[in-house]
């Protein structure tokens, strides 16, 4: 039975930042806007596809290559890099900072587990006001695999010298939070992303619809 963790791991992108800001990017370089919709999943697919492989590249470098293939190779480099630097401006949805702030308030550690890198998610979480209350900003470039494969999971119940256990996954999406159970972690879902959790991934111990509402169901997990 998953116990109350001591610390919680939240996932980054489009778990605690919405990638709207990188979508009017694309329209200002002149693309539909549902381009976004297509480049962010063949992103993660390739990614998944190098690690599955043993292969690895950091985020910036398989963003651009699969902005090109999604674009058609119509951006130049400069509209390439204006686009991607729409990841540094990402907004917080408007559940993080209260959800953060019950975490903390409960006497829960907080750490961000991401895909993308360090630096980045330093300014985002700058930016949303919440960097003092997270004593850790974990990175896929910490261990060059990326999620879900077990490794990144484990390296942040490592990094936090708790047992997995001991950490809980909060994601906004359904294979993030699949791989965290997968390598023993306690998972909360939110599920503003992907709607409904499916029946072939490992279900998630708390389910909410706002990160708020996952927060606490972690919390109102038995102690031991």
């Amino acid at each position: 039975m998953a116990k109350r963790p001591q610390v919680i791991a939240f996932d980054v992108i489009e778990t605690l930042f919405s990638l709207e800001p990188v979508r009017q990017r694309l329209i200002a370089a002149g693309q539909p806007g549902h381009v976004l919709d297509v480049w962010f999943p063949a992103l993660l697919r390739d990614a998944f596809a190098l690690t599955a492989t043993g292969g690895y590249r950091p985020f910036a470098d398989i963003a651009a290559g699969t902005l090109r293939s999604a674009t058609g190779n119509a951006l130049d480099g400069e509209a390439v890099r204006t686009v991607l630097a729409g990841f540094g401006e990402l907004d917080p949805h408007p559940d993080v900072e209260p959800a953060i702030r019950l975490a903390r308030e409960a006497g829960t550690r907080v750490v961000t587990l991401t895909n993308g890198p360090a630096l980045n998610t330093g300014t985002l979480l700058q930016r949303a006001g919440v960097a003092d209350d997270v004593e850790q900003v974990l990175s896929v470039d910490d261990v060059q695999q990326w999620k879900p494969a077990p490794e990144i999971y484990r390296h942040a119940a490592y990094s936090a010298d708790v047992p997995p256990e001991r950490v809980a996954l909060v994601a906004a999406h359904a294979w993030d939070t699949h791989g965290a159970g997968q390598a023993g972690l306690t998972t909360g879902w939110v599920t503003r992303q992907d709607g409904r959790f499916p029946e072939f991934f490992r279900s998630p111990d708390v389910v909410g619809s706002d990160l708020v509402g996952v927060v606490r169901g972690l919390l109102d997990l038995p102690a031991e």
